[in-house]
Order: structure tokens, then sequence, then C-alpha cells
């Protein structure tokens, strides 16, 4: 598997097909939106039925990407749970299994739009961002003209792709020398279109895209808004 690397505020990144982000200079992992729970989140409310395997398969990735790059510290940027009980609703193996997988890291949970407070039952630190170096590591991206180096998810972005057989639609890492927007992990989670206005004015000058692959990412231009649409 080859992962692409990112210089972003004189620090170089690694993006990974799967969906992370690694730090090699701090060995810090990032992962952003995993929604854990939203399956039974779902049937809690009566929204229709979701096979209540999401947590299992997201944890499944979640440790194959912590046996890969062995990181001190796990960053999750937000959404972790797909709400704020979402942690306490973990099924009894999956709770060991994580506490397993955070066994030995330093952990920081930044507080999300749908998991607002700390799961009190898990090891780590929680806060609503957090700086190290020329980093900051926020939950949702911040508007206008900011500092170079932050690192966020939220959005889920998606993008597509032309091929021989029609356009392919995935998951993709949206960046510019600013900024890194990463895309859902969670085996449930839904995306946003990397065109969409949500996206593009928080990236006036244009940006690339990171399609994820099976074992490589894909990169592609995105033209500023104004252009896309003259």
């Amino acid at each position: 598997m080859s992962n692409a690397p990112l210089h972003i505020a004189g620090e170089r990144l690694m993006l990974d097909p799967v969906g992370v982000l690694f730090w090699p200079a701090r060995k810090w992992l990032m992962v952003a939106d995993l929604h854990l729970e939203k399956g039974s989140s779902f049937a809690a409310r009566g929204a229709g039925l979701l096979p209540p395997y999401d947590t299992r398969e997201t944890l499944q990735n979640l440790a194959n990407a912590l046996r890969r790059y062995r990181p001190a510290r796990l960053v999750a940027l937000g959404d972790s749970f797909h709400d704020a009980e979402g942690h306490t609703r973990l099924p009894e193996a999956e709770l060991t299994t994580l506490r397993r997988l955070l066994t030995g890291l330093e952990v920081t949970w930044v507080l999300g739009n749908h998991d607002p407070v700390p799961p009190a039952n898990l090891p780590g630190q929680a806060c609503a961002e957090l700086t190290e170096g020329p980093l900051r590591f926020r939950h949702e991206a911040l508007p206008g003209k900011q500092p170079a180096g932050e690192i966020s998810g939220h959005f889920h972005p998606k993008a597509s792709m032309p091929t021989r057989l029609g356009p392919i639609t995935r998951p993709c890492f949206m960046t510019d020398p600013r900024r890194v927007i990463l895309p859902a992990f969670g085996a449930y989670t839904g995306g946003l279109d990397a065109t969409d206005p949500a996206l593009m004015n928080l990236f006036p000058w244009g940006a690339r895209v990171f399609l994820l692959g099976k074992e490589r990412l894909f990169s592609l231009p995105l033209a500023p808004a104004r252009r896309m649409t003259a």
C-alpha cells in the first residue's frame, strides 16, 4: 500500500489510502469521523434497520492502521461516536477491543458536533482543539484566511474520478498549502461532494483531492469555485 507525502506548515505528513493521516516527526496518527455506534443510534430512533456491525468493522480498520504505523499518539478529530451517548452503547466485545487498541497510546479525543462530551469510559484526554508545533487539530475547519497548519474532519469529503467505465466516486482527502480535511473513517458514513460550496468556500484558491483507492491514492486538482462556475 502506497501513501502520499504532503507538506503543510513546514511539516511532512503522510496521507494513507485507508483514510488516516500520519505525522512521522511526532509519530502521531490522525483519524476523523469514526461515528461509532451509528447503527445503534438509528435503531434507537426507529429510523430504519442498519446491521449492527459498523463499530466492529470500523475498529478492525483502525486496528490495521495502528498496526501499520505503531504511533505514539492517536488523535481522533471529532465525531468519534455518532451521538453523545454512543460510548455508553458500545457492546462489551467492542468496548474491550477499543480499550485494547488504545493501550500504550496517548489518545486525544477532539470533540465534534455529534459527540460534544468526552467518552468517560475510555482512556485519553478530550479537548475542543489541539495545537502541536505549527499544526492545529480541530473537528471543523474555520472559514476565512487561517494560519497554515489546520488539520480537520467533519465534512466527509468525497470526489469523482473519470475512468473508461464512467466516473468513480470515493472518499477523499482535500488539501491546499494551508489545510487538510480528512475523509470520514467510519463504516456507515456518507460524504459531501468536494465541489460543494460548503467545502470550496474553504479553498478559495482551489484544492487538491486524494481519492482513496485499495492500494494507493488518486490525486486530482480542483479549480477555484469562481472558475468552475464561469
